[in-house]
């Protein structure tokens, strides 16, 4: 993920952030925090940790929207934030709260840092649209073969290699393919065992070229 203070000076770093009227907060592992946050117009950077944005429906049936991992960015202009989602910390995390006004309000003809802040974000937007369409293709798979393949293969050509390395637990997994976990460690263990794929940990390796 791109720093969103990429090219950007410690110094000029810190004046861009007092100029934001930024927040910096801190929150322990496995805490809800959006009740926390001031929920205007928003965008969020994570400096430190891993968090989730996670939706329960009315059964408490849990769904991953997003993972969030350090230099990523959330927002009410980028990210799904209401009444029926919140944030989850996975680790330890520590966020910059920025009011989105207070950026449109910036003088980019001035001070040449505030062009490279816009620009790393919008680069970080860009991504975000990339993972969200790479997240639908997986979505509108029929089965949980195909959701599971199909994620493999996007996280495959992500890293150019065969070997994947889960960045979630197998529980988060089922939760961010929108399937049941019991269904899918079945349908991992016939995979495994039709030599698709070799399991070990967290980690998986593919052993086809393509389905």
């Amino acid at each position: 993920m791109i720093n969103p203070f990429q090219n950007i000076s410690p110094k000029n770093r810190e004046k861009l952030l007092y100029t934001l009227e930024s927040s910096r907060l801190t929150f322990p592992k496995n805490e809800l925090i959006l009740s926390n946050i001031n929920q205007g117009n928003i965008i969020g950077i994570v400096i430190k940790g891993m968090m989730q944005i996670i939706k329960t429906d009315y059964n408490g049936t849990r769904t991953i929207i997003e993972e969030l991992e350090e230099n990523d960015i959330f927002g009410t202009i980028i990210s799904p934030l209401s009444n029926e989602y919140d944030i989850l910390t996975k680790e330890e995390s520590t966020v910059y709260i920025i009011d989105y006004d207070e950026i449109k309000k910036l003088d980019l003809e001035n001070k040449s840092y505030y062009n490279q802040f816009i620009k790393n974000l919008l680069e970080i937007i860009i991504l975000k649209i990339e993972e969200r369409n790479n997240r639908i293709e997986i979505l509108t798979k029929k089965t949980i073969r195909n959701k599971l393949l199909e994620y493999f293969n996007i996280e495959s050509k992500k890293n150019g290699l065969r070997v994947i390395n889960l960045p979630f637990n197998f529980t988060d997994l089922a939760d961010y393919l929108a399937i049941d976990r019991s269904a899918m460690s079945r349908e991992l263990k016939y995979l495994k065992e039709e030599g698709f794929i070799e399991i070990k940990n967290h980690k998986i390796t593919l052993l086809y070229d393509k389905y």
